[in-house]
């Protein structure tokens, strides 16, 4: 019989062209990844046995006897074995997680022996094969080559519909389809045998595997050529899930202010500037274990055994030190790249995928801040902050839900009249699960998760909901003023959606005062400029809150139709002592007074600041020497026992 090989041969090509391109995918240890990989090889070898048989048969004159007997032997040892490597790659895709894992790979290993078995002893039987002077003649066992492989497609494909619950549509879908695929192909090669196919069968089933499975996981950074980070933490999660007594360091460096280099030289210079440090670490770091952690951040993840392990991690990070401190040339461009580093190692506490991604995002933050060096070990005193600030955000997300927060509102004094018209709203957390939570350490975190957003429209719900308690109390409110961050002047319909709160309250929009600080102006000048221009169109006021913290001027202040100037504390401080900064203040009030706004002075605490911020023309007075900030009812009580001192009894 004449063999026709060219389409084995073109598929032995495709074939070689898949194995290349997957070694450009997952890394990752992975059972299902190494069975793929299983598949490429028996395949490979399958096809190459079977050509290289096909070409000893035709020259048989030059090919010993033996050598062909051998190849042969082989070819049918892993042709239909070739079923079971894919077998194997489904079960590994379904059972990977599952107990029942082994017993489903050792039903597939047993027939697989028994056939094997069968195929060593054809020497001595004939039953698959003779071989003679150029003559092939097959056995009586010969259609078995077939059956072992249709049983392996249809335990493929029995597999995949009784787990597709299991598993997503998509995979089933292929898991189940390239059985089907390979069988026909071999069964056309019963209808025409001199036509070779059983290769050109599994090259397509392992095609449409790479493409729609393992093509999936390609996952090397298309800048770096080094792995990404999804790749880095399917390497976490297997070693966490896996490797329980496998020890771990994982390190990431981030570079500093890395946009003032893309502002320069632009985004391909940027890159280049990556790809320079990124080839750096590549050398001093772990091999093959450098990860693009995200734009200007990598990842190291250290490997070594224990008694190496902190010794490697040492020498890398005084080499990145050392580096980092130096120059960085790239054609006419050079900068030093300031770097921070985080640090956490595989602990109790550091034992699930989450905890890590958590504790080293959380010590590059910390280290980021400046307050603990360049270098952080995410310790278990960190770690314990970390926890602390999950359950922050935890309660900040619940009172979100629930729609519901714990104001306080502290009165302002107004000197010309002697009342208390204005308050300040101030959100408080002492009544949460985990025990009172102050200012200055859940502010900080909500501005940071961008949850500060949506509480402080929450806030703005709750001042009109209360003012308009007072109001139909008779109890006379002039304004509550609610604080505004920064990153609440990044939400594009900000304007809008304050008004809509305030109309849909039916408060007046005059008894609502928006403050915010400084530094949001500082950050937002137009954006600033823009909304309060918009606010004063509608009555609501506007107020300046910490001036004197340094981060605007005069200039940029009287552009904006503040109705308050608030000075900051530090300056009622420093003008007790100090006659320059008196004189200094004195003109900043006049100055205020001149352009329509009034001057709060904040933080008064004893009669001698009272007397000197009147001395000095300030129109009101806020801080605990009048009040400490009240919850509702208590400032309620407040006002009424004022109005009671001043005789204007509130109508019930």
């Amino acid at each position: 019989m004449r063999w026709n090989i060219a389409p084995e041969t073109i598929s032995l090509v495709i074939l070689g062209i898949i194995w290349v391109y997957s070694r450009k995918g997952s890394h990752l240890p992975s059972l299902k990844n190494r069975m793929f990989q299983g598949c490429l090889t028996v395949t490979f070898a399958a096809m190459t046995s079977n050509i290289l048989s096909t070409f000893m048969l035709y020259d048989y004159i030059r090919v010993p006897v033996l050598l062909t007997w051998a190849v042969t032997t082989v070819y049918f040892i892993l042709t239909p074995l070739m079923g079971l490597v894919y077998y194997l790659y489904v079960v590994s895709i379904i059972y990977e997680e599952r107990p029942q894992l082994k017993n489903m790979i050792l039903a597939g290993v047993i027939p697989a022996v028994f056939y094997a078995l069968l195929v060593l002893s054809n020497p001595f039987t004939g039953c698959m094969f003779s071989i003679t002077e150029g003559n092939y003649t097959q056995g009586n066992c010969i259609l078995l080559t077939y059956l072992v492989f249709y049983a392996y497609c249809v335990g493929c494909i029995l597999v995949a519909v009784r787990n597709r619950i299991y598993i997503d549509r998509q995979i089933y879908r292929i898991l189940a389809a390239f059985p089907v695929l390979a069988v026909l192909v071999i069964l056309f090669q019963q209808l025409y045998p001199e036509i070779i196919l059983s290769g050109s069968a599994a090259t397509c089933a392992l095609l449409i595997i790479y493409l729609h499975l393992q093509n999936r996981q390609i996952s090397l950074d298309y800048l770096t050529n080094v792995p990404n980070r999804q790749e880095l933490l399917n390497m976490l999660d297997l070693m966490l899930k896996r490797h329980p007594e496998k020890d771990f360091v994982l390190m990431v460096v981030s570079i500093r202010d890395f946009r003032q280099v893309n502002n320069v030289c632009g985004q391909h210079g940027g890159d280049e500037f990556l790809k320079e440090v990124c080839g750096f670490l590549c050398g001093i770091g772990p091999q093959g274990n450098v990860y693009r952690f995200s734009g200007d951040e990598f990842a190291l993840l250290f490997t070594d055994e224990e008694d190496r392990l902190e010794r490697h991690v040492r020498k890398c990070v005084g080499d990145i030190q050392t580096r980092m401190a130096q120059p960085w040339q790239n054609r006419d461009y050079q900068f030093i790249l300031p770097a921070v580093i985080g640090i956490i190692r595989r602990s109790e506490y550091v034992n699930t995928l989450e905890s890590a991604v958590s504790a080293i995002e959380y010590a590059v933050y910390q280290a980021k801040t400046g307050r603990y060096g360049q270098v952080l070990y995410c310790d278990q005193e960190m770690l314990g902050k970390l926890e602390r600030r999950k359950q922050i955000i935890q309660v900040l997300k619940d009172q979100l839900s629930e729609k519901k927060v714990e104001l306080y509102y502290q009165p302002i004094y107004s000197v010309d009249t002697g009342d208390f018209r204005f308050a300040e709203s101030l959100m408080r957390m002492n009544h949460t699960p985990i025990g009172p939570v102050y200012p200055s350490e859940f502010i900080p975190i909500a501005e940071e998760t961008g949850l500060i957003i949506d509480l402080t429209y929450v806030i703005l719900d709750t001042v009109c909901r209360y003012i308009n308690h007072l109001l139909g109390k008779g109890i006379p409110i002039e304004a509550i003023h609610v604080n505004f961050s920064a990153i609440q002047f990044s939400q594009p319909d900000l304007a809008r959606k304050v008004l809509d709160i305030i109309k849909r309250n039916g408060t007046p929009m005059g008894a609502v005062k928006i403050e915010f600080t400084e530094s949001t102006l500082a950050e937002n000048p137009q954006v600033v400029t823009d909304f309060a221009i918009e606010m004063k169109k509608h009555g609501i006021r506007m107020g300046l809150d910490d001036f004197g913290t340094g981060y605007s001027n005069i200039a940029t202040v009287i552009q904006i139709p503040f109705g308050t100037v608030k000075l900051d504390k530090s300056f009622v401080q420093a003008s007790m002592d100090n006659r320059k900064s008196e004189l200094t203040i004195r003109h900043l009030v006049h100055a205020f007074n001149d352009l329509g706004m009034s001057v709060v002075a904040e933080g008064v605490e004893t009669e001698e600041q009272k007397q000197m911020v009147i001395d000095l023309g300030v129109e009101q007075i806020q801080g605990y020497y009048y009040s400490k900030p009240l919850p509702g009812d208590g400032m309620e009580g407040f006002l009424e026992a004022r109005m009671q001192q001043a005789g204007n009894i509130p109508a019930q």
